[in-house]
């Protein structure tokens, strides 16, 4: 602790004598351009004198900035804002002639007006350089997020609880898009994520999760927040009755996806009271939003999808640090892509034309405007706040879900995590911080890679048409370039492709290692023996290709060699699904009920020995469909919270070691758990098992029970299971 309270002072005091430097030479070079202001005496003095000179001037302006200009402030705190506007220039002049008439012998002066004009000066060049030094120093950023989000809500007057003992809880949910669990386990366990080994290892517990067949943030999120992912077969998809092709980071099909499921559940969200909703593609119901993507189709003053910029961005240092970071970590990519060409690495995609600009968008520009945004709304005192960290889901498509490259961004998000906590701890009431990811990352070579075609080149030679002899790309559907686009009010409908034309010809769409056929010709659900009368080829083409793993057709499976399971006979999809993990079946089941299902539901291969699957878009790293990591995100949340599984309405699995209820399953049923979770906060905490020797009708534990002090769990308190006690699938 010593130690890093000299480090802090030292760098501090670095920092000041830097900006010390740089005010001295400023004035210098005002003293050369401008006829009114001189830094020498009549008789002339030597450089070293005037060095001298100006140090002295530039150390009296920069002391009394800081001790005297607060003081003004508070005492013009009644002056009319355009008065107060135009006195700060001739106040800050006037510190500037005080100043000046400080240093000794009368070596230097200035006329009034010439006395503006280089205080002004002064003041931004001190400020730009103060800053520019603070860039890397998360300490000094958190400090100055927390004064203006602290001054912000002052100036709104909005009346935060008092922290203590009897005021409730708010609880934080952050998403960290894309870290699966297992992927969660490593980063503490190699030290990437120090943050959260910390927590794991006092008062937080986390464990796998599993998502629906379409394991992508729109399916993921939309349930999570609105408590329904019904009908989202996939992230695009192409409906019949409209001819037009869905996509979850689309402006507009995530704000007719939000009506649809308000809808079904007659309820607004998870975040309708007194919540905000930081970077994510739905709103949640929030009245607090900044870089929604559901509501930046809109126009007008109702759109407050970027609010979250001109927020953040209209204080210069955040500018400045931000747009620092920017640049270094476009550096940063193009560096790592160089050096994977050259290595020779594989799998590898394309990473060059606009998406180091992508990338910095995402893991720079998103991740501070989202971070400043949250602690603005912890110092507000809001209930509830749901935020989306996209960094490490948009490196790990173009660079793989392990390495190097998502290591760094790891633990970049882990620093995020730290400040966040650290102001949590000077927010007006208690946080409950909870971490979730809406799925993993499965690795593996493209289908484009690997074999040579697209999945629609594919299609298109099993219907007898013509194909390409240049293979097309399936271009990446990351979130982060919509984020992009919305935030830069671009129209993000993605060409023509938005309104295929109603012909003969199927559409064919890629969701990760999922593809969708439909052919819009056929109305309604195509029937497999339509499709076969039609296409004799095609549904065989597809099924015996040693890069799919099976297909959905009508109710049916259908897997190599002639492999056929209906779903509507109990065990027989278990069977042919078996190697895509538990729980397969039923997802398969589920997504099958829906009504804009595709005609041809394609899932890739998937090699349970290494975890690999074949995106059929430009990623390597991808999610979307079954197989491995990328279905089996984690949820991460503090001791005093009640355990997700005794709830009897959850949908939860047994585990295929023990065979006891343990895994969630679907993101509807987090969404009733963190539901739970905020109503807990209305009332005392009541533990999930008695304590030893104790009873069910025994006292409940108090709210305020601190985080250590996790409830008994009949002798398993540490991170590996005691002995003859079952493990369980989770960190503690």
């Amino acid at each position: 602790m010593g130690r890093e309270r000299w480090r802090t002072a030292g760098s501090a005091l670095v920092r000041v004598l830097l900006v010390w430097a740089v005010s001295t030479l400023t004035m210098l070079v005002l003293a050369g351009i401008l006829p009114d202001f001189r830094l020498q005496s009549d008789d002339g003095d030597s450089i070293t004198q005037i060095g001298l000179t100006a140090a002295w001037a530039a150390g009296a302006f920069g002391l009394l900035s800081a001790l005297v200009w607060p003081l003004l402030v508070r005492a013009l705190l009644l002056v009319p804002a355009l008065v107060l506007g135009l006195l700060v220039f001739f106040l800050n002049g006037s510190l500037l002639l005080i100043a000046i008439g400080l240093i000794p012998d009368g070596r230097s002066e200035v006329a009034p007006e010439t006395a503006v004009v280089v205080a002004a000066v002064m003041s931004a060049v001190a400020s730009a350089t103060s800053t520019a030094l603070a860039v890397r120093d998360d300490e000094a950023y958190r400090r100055r997020l927390y004064r203006l989000a602290d001054r912000r809500r002052r100036r709104q007057g909005r009346s935060a609880p008092l922290r203590g003992a009897g005021s409730p809880p708010g609880l934080l949910l952050l998403q960290l898009d894309g870290v699966g669990y297992e992927v969660l386990r490593r980063a503490c366990a190699d030290g990437l994520m120090p943050t959260l080994a910390g927590w794991l290892e006092h008062g937080h517990r986390a464990r796998p999760w599993r998502t629906d067949w379409s394991s992508q943030t729109g399916a993921s999120q939309l349930g999570i927040l609105h408590g329904s992912n019904f009908d989202v077969p996939a992230f695009r998809w192409y409906e019949k009755h409209t001819g037009e092709v869905m996509v979850c980071n689309r402006p507009t099909s995530a704000a007719e996806l939000q009506r649809r499921a308000i809808e079904r559940t007659g309820d607004g969200g998870l975040l309708s009271l007194d919540g905000a909703s930081r970077g994510n593609l739905f709103s949640g119901g929030a009245d607090q939003l900044a870089l929604v993507l559901s509501v930046s189709a809109r126009r007008g003053r109702a759109n407050r999808s970027r609010s979250g910029y001109f927020a953040y961005f209209s204080d210069p240092a955040n500018a400045v640090r931000t747009a620092v970071s920017f640049v270094a970590e476009v550096v940063r990519e193009i560096g790592q892509s160089l050096r994977a060409r050259i290595r020779g690495d594989r799998p590898r995609v394309s990473r060059g034309g606009l998406y180091p600009l992508i990338r910095a968008f995402a893991t720079v520009v998103e991740r501070d405007v989202v971070v400043a945004a949250v602690i603005g709304d912890m110092l507000a005192g809001r209930s509830a706040i749901y935020a989306d960290l996209v960094a490490y889901d948009e490196v790990a498509h173009h660079s793989g879900p392990h390495g190097r490259d998502t290591d760094r961004v790891l633990a970049r998000l882990d620093r995020s995590i730290a400040l966040i906590s650290r102001v949590a701890e000077h927010a007006p009431r208690r946080y409950r911080i909870v971490l979730l990811s809406d799925h993993g990352q499965s690795p593996g070579e493209t289908f484009l890679g690997r074999y040579g075609l697209t999945l629609k080149d594919l299609v298109r030679a099993g219907c007898g048409l013509p194909v390409s002899r240049r293979a097309g790309r399936t271009h990446s559907g990351a979130e982060a370039r919509a984020a992009v686009l919305a935030a830069l009010h671009r129209p993000v409908e993605e060409g023509e492709g938005a309104h295929p034309g109603r012909g003969s010809e199927p559409v064919v769409l890629a969701s990760g290692n999922l593809g969708l056929i439909s052919f819009p010709g056929i109305p309604g659900r195509a029937s497999r023996a339509r499709i076969e009368r039609a296409h004799p080829a095609l549904l065989a083409t597809l099924a015996n290709h040693p890069g799919v793993g099976f297909l959905l057709v009508d109710g049916v499976v259908l897997g190599r060699d002639g492999a056929v399971a209906r779903l509507d006979v109990p065990g027989e999809a278990e069977a042919l699904l078996a190697p895509f993990g538990p729980g397969a079946a039923e997802a398969v089941r589920r997504t099958d009920a829906f009504p804009h299902v595709a005609d041809v539901m394609v899932n890739s291969a998937y090699d349970p020995a290494t975890g690999a699957v074949h995106a059929f878009e430009e990623q390597i790293g991808s999610h979307g469909g079954l197989g491995g990591d990328q279905g089996r995100p984690f949820l991460m949340w503090p001791a005093e919270l009640s355990d997700p599984e005794p709830d009897p309405d959850l949908g939860l699995a047994p585990d295929p070691a023990t065979g006891q209820e343990q895994e969630l399953v679907g993101a509807e049923a987090v969404h009733v758990v963190l539901r739970r979770w905020l109503r807990e906060a209305d009332g005392p905490q009541v533990p999930v098992d008695p304590p030893v020797g104790g009873s069910a009708a025994d006292p409940p534990a108090p709210a305020e029970r601190p985080v250590e002090e996790p409830p008994p769990r009949g002798g398993n308190s540490g991170s590996l299971p005691s002995a003859g006690v079952p493990a369980r699938d989770e960190i503690r």
